[in-house]
């Protein structure tokens, strides 16, 4: 899929992936603000196509008493400011066949979570839109079956999708990727390495997912050295202090570094 049909997106041409990032959620305006700043500033100086990310609510939480957002307006107006402050595309969730019709008011791109992807009318929802419907593989799926979730966006007329990977069930309480699944879904879409959910690891005892975020810079770098289209990267200030999935969440301050080690990768990748 052309990069330029999606509004406000810079640097199509620099042969880098793209970037989605962003906080798991959007738990205040000035934290969405703050992070987008300072990712822009590093993707403009690196020349890497951005899409801002947060979920404007989060629907599967282990525990009933896990933060789920703060009002589903409330963050979608700040979603749209964002993307009007800083002039960036945005991407978040979406989990019934409402919030298609909601969120397409506010955001540039759909994305399916991974525990949804099979539900049907909620990927016909999101493709009737218009918007970019962004796919994420299901923890127990085959790439090969990304191919039906992918034909269902097809065939209800649109050609604006994407796959994104982000791991698959390893036992109870770990996910894998098994790289040899990038190439299968890129016959079928675009595709995208969730690298830190990948490092989930999901069904803990206390009901809060952990993580090895410790592994984020080898799971971005063997996706780029695989020639996945885009990264996806939930960053914030404080992982600690985040109110969704900060186990497995990269600090803000590293970020830069790691773009600018996965960019110098992309180039060596680029020129065999």
């Amino acid at each position: 899929m052309d990069l330029n049909l999606i509004p406000n997106i810079k640097h199509t041409d620099s042969n880098n992936f793209f970037l989605l990032a962003g906080p798991c959620a959007i738990e205040g305006e000035e934290m969405a603000l703050q992070i987008a700043e300072k990712v822009i500033k590093i993707t403009d100086e690196l020349k890497i196509p951005y899409v801002f990310k947060g979920s404007f609510k989060k629907a599967n939480r282990s525990r009933i008493d896990s933060f789920t957002g703060i009002g589903n307006e409330k963050a979608l107006k700040i979603l749209r400011k964002v993307s009007e402050t800083f002039n960036v595309p945005t991407i978040t969730d979406i989990h019934e066949i409402v919030d298609a019709e909601m969120a397409t008011e506010y955001v540039d791109v759909l994305q399916i979570p991974a525990f949804l992807v099979r539900q049907t009318d909620l990927v016909v929802a999101a493709a009737k839109t218009g918007k970019v419907v962004n796919l994420k593989k299901g923890q127990f799926m085959s790439p090969e079956a990304m191919g039906h979730a992918v034909k269902k966006v097809k065939d209800s007329g649109s050609e604006k999708v994407w796959i994104t990977e982000r791991g698959t069930t390893f036992g109870y309480q770990d996910l894998l990727v098994d790289f040899r699944g990038i190439p299968t879904m890129k016959k079928f879409a675009p595709t995208i390495l969730d690298v830190t959910h990948s490092l989930q690891q999901p069904n803990q005892n206390s009901g809060v997912t952990g993580g090895r975020p410790d592994m984020i810079e080898t799971i971005a770098r063997a996706g780029v050295v695989n020639n996945v289209d885009g990264l996806f990267i939930e960053t914030h200030f404080d992982p600690s202090k985040a109110k969704s999935d900060g186990a497995n969440m990269l600090h803000l301050d590293h970020l830069e570094k790691l773009l600018t080690n996965l960019v110098k990768i992309r180039k060596v990748v680029n020129s065999l």
